[in-house]
């Protein structure tokens, strides 16, 4: 299976696929004498494409806009964020670990899984509701990047959940065009 790079939209001039240029609707209402740029209730014009044959007039069709491939920094950045947010929800309990398997090396995976088990353990064991609480509605506030070396990346990451703040630490390496984390550790 392939990577998945994050896309956003940037929106262009350029002619769009299959030769079709971008028009400005016209409000033609009769009522107002406005014969001017319809507005989308921001004070911009409303973009749209022509028509086709057998499509109704008083439908607006949004233009595709064309995708670009974000920095590899800011992919880098979303996927610490997601599998540490999942990571943390893997000790609260709440979520299999099994569905880090594709971003976690196996060792990695072992080793939340590890740790995962003894605090339900420990749970069961005491009783304690301050434990139950420990991992819960854990939220990453701030996720930092730094590249290494060539397809190699370290990240920071700052989860603060019910009972405390603390500081995840993420390796992240490319092989075979996807994102693995070799390295994960929870403070």
């Amino acid at each position: 299976m392939t990577a998945v790079t994050p896309i956003r939209a940037v929106p262009t001039r350029a002619v769009q696929a299959g030769g079709i240029q971008p028009s400005v609707t016209q409000n033609r209402s009769v009522q107002d004498g406005n014969d001017g740029p319809a507005e989308d209730g921001k004070g911009a014009a409303r973009v749209t494409a022509p028509l086709k044959a057998g499509a109704s007039p008083g439908v607006a069709r949004p233009v595709p806009r064309s995708l670009q491939p974000v920095s590899e920094a800011a992919e880098v950045r979303a996927i610490a964020r997601g599998t540490v947010q999942a990571s943390m929800e893997v000790l609260a309990g709440i979520r299999p670990v099994h569905q880090l398997a594709r971003r976690l090396d196996p060792r990695c995976m072992a080793a939340l899984q590890h740790r995962a088990a003894l605090i339900r353990r420990e749970i069961t064991r005491t009783g304690n509701p301050a434990l139950a609480r420990l991992h819960r509605n854990s939220i990453v506030r701030s996720v930092r990047v730094c590249e290494v070396a060539d397809g190699i990346y370290e990240a920071s990451a700052v989860v603060v959940d019910d009972v405390r703040a603390r500081a995840v630490a993420v390796r992240l390496e490319r092989s075979k065009q996807i994102w693995r984390v070799v390295e994960l550790v929870i403070g």
